[in-house]
């Protein structure tokens, strides 16, 4: 079983492969569309760590979606969804790589977090840190049952949370859990993930692939503008809060 400290291990290059029929590939982020449903799959290879490079990949994916698509898939390899921010940058000596870094992940939450298309996570094992940040930023959250860890392990690796992954953690978490998910840094099986808030749905691997079309398909069918003006209602006041704080921590 995993520890606690689940050591993302960030690949030296990045893997280039060339696009299938009918898909878009990045080295890092395919894309392809099946009726009204985009699916952007993360794989580096490794633990699809969110580097400069990988949120870049992902924003590329939603610029395509937004204009193609009714709902997004953003789904990870096999065993692991992200294992977190990429440690190489965050433990390296290199400043103005690291902010970067971190700015771009702030604002790719915050871009999935208030998306007016639905945006679905096909969860398909390890979330960690950014990883499981990532999740909570989700319409429906769909987890592969098997011996994976989800959670936020930045304070057990002697980081402190950013304002907006503990505002998107206060949002969208059980409150029951809410500290010992963000101060204790637990981590939670995926059917304990679901009691916690970071997933919806947890499935087997023979019915995974299946749920995900049904609810990606499914949403895919609201009205736009009813859901986009009724989630825009519903997370707005998150995102001034985490305006208003970080505002704060500036003066």
């Amino acid at each position: 079983p995993c520890g606690r400290r689940f050591e993302s291990c960030p690949p030296d290059h990045f893997l280039s492969r060339r696009a299938p029929k009918g898909k878009i590939m990045t080295d890092v982020v395919s894309y392809s569309l099946i009726g009204k449903v985009a699916t952007l799959t993360m794989d580096d290879g490794k633990v699809n760590a969110i580097s400069p490079v990988m949120s870049a990949a992902l924003d590329t994916g939603l610029n395509r979606a937004a204009k193609e698509a009714q709902a997004i898939v953003i789904r990870g390899r096999e065993g692991v969804f992200c294992g977190g921010f990429d440690l190489t940058i965050i433990q390296g000596d290199d400043y103005e790589q690291k902010t970067q870094m971190h700015e771009a992940g702030m604002a790719l939450l915050k871009r999935i977090y208030m998306s007016s298309k639905p945006i679905i996570f096909a969860v398909t094992g390890h979330a960690v840190a950014m990883g499981a940040l990532l999740i909570l930023t989700g319409d429906a959250r769909i987890g592969l049952s098997g011996n994976f860890r989800i959670g936020l392990n930045e304070t057990s690796i002697g980081l402190t949370l950013p304002i907006t992954g503990l505002e998107l953690a206060r949002d969208r978490l059980d409150p029951r859990f809410f500290q010992l998910a963000t101060i204790n840094a637990e981590f939670f099986s995926p059917e304990d993930a679901v009691l916690a808030g970071y997933l919806d749905h947890v499935t087997n691997t023979l019915d995974f692939d299946s749920t995900i079309i049904k609810i990606s398909n499914d949403l895919a069918t609201i009205s736009s503008k009813a859901f986009s003006e009724t989630k825009r209602r519903v997370r707005q006041p998150t995102l001034d809060r985490i305006a208003a704080l970080e505002q704060n921590l500036r003066h």
